[in-house]
C-alpha cells in the first residue's frame, strides 16, 4: 500500500515542488496528501492549488498559543491520513509534542552540511566561514534544532567567485535530488534508523 506524504511549507516552496512532481510522474510510488502553510500568501500554496494537490493555510498568527496551532496543524495531516510529513522550507520550529507524533516520519532539508552551520542562513554562514566545501542535509527532526538522523547529504564546491547567492542556487538543486530521494526511500521502506545512524537498505 502507497504511503501518504503531505508537505509544510512557508514560502515557494520549490523543494515541495521537486518532491511532489516526482510523487505526480510516478518516480517516487505514494500518494499525496495536503500542503499546510503558516503563511496564507505562501507561493506554495498557488503551486499546489495549479498542480490539483489539497491544501490548508493554518497562520500561527491566529492562534494565542502555539500548541493550539500545532493541534490544528496535526489534525488536517491526521484527517490526510500523512504517513510522512516533509518540512520544505517550513519557518516554525516543531515542538516535541508535535514531533512525537509522527517520530522518524518528518523529513528536513538542510542547505548545509549539517552538524556544520544549522538554524537559518546557513549558506551565507557557510560562504562567511570560508569553508571550500559546504551542502545539503536531509534529515528526520527530532526535538532540536537541525539536530536529527542524518538521512543523505551531498557537497558543493564554494568556488572563489561564489557569492552567498550563487552558493545557494547551487545547493538548491542538491536540495531537490535529496530531498526526493530521501522521500523514495521512505517510500519504500528503506531507511533503518538505529540511534543517530539510519541505514539505506537494499530493495
Amino acid at each position: 500500500m502507497k504511503k501518504k506524504v503531505s508537505f509544510l511549507v512557508s514560502g515557494r516552496g520549490s523543494n515541495f515542488t521537486a518532491v511532489a512532481e516526482k510523487i505526480i510522474n510516478g518516480q517516487i510510488k505514494a500518494d499525496l496528501g495536503v500542503v499546510i502553510s503558516n503563511n496564507k500568501k505562501a507561493l506554495a500554496l498557488e503551486t499546489a492549488q495549479k498542480m490539483g494537490i489539497a491544501f490548508r493555510a493554518i497562520e500561527h498568527h491566529d492562534y494565542l498559543k502555539r500548541e493550539d496551532h500545532e493541534q490544528e496543524v496535526l489534525k488536517v495531516l491526521k484527517e490526510y491520513k500523512t504517513d510522512l510529513v516533509v518540512a520544505a522550507g517550513y519557518l516554525r520550529v516543531l515542538s516535541a509534542d508535535f514531533i512525537k507524533n509522527y517520530q522518524n516520519r518528518i523529513i528536513n532539508i538542510h542547505p548545509a552540511l549539517l552538524p556544520s552551520f544549522p538554524g537559518l542562513n546557513a549558506q551565507k554562514q557557510a560562504f562567511d566561514y570560508g569553508v571550500k566545501v559546504t551542502g545539503c542535509t536531509s534529515h528526520f527532526i527530532d526535538s532540536g534544532v537541525d539536530t536529527g538522523p542524518i538521512i543523505l547529504q551531498e557537497t558543493v564546491k564554494v568556488e572563489s567567485k561564489d557569492t552567498p547567492e550563487t552558493l545557494s542556487q547551487k545547493i538548491l538543486a542538491k536540495e531537490h535530488l535529496i530531498l526526493s530521494e530521501s522521500v523514495k526511500l521512505f517510500c519504500e521502506n528503506r531507511l533503518k534508523v538505529e540511534g543517530r545512524k539510519i541505514f539505506l537498505l537494499k530493495n
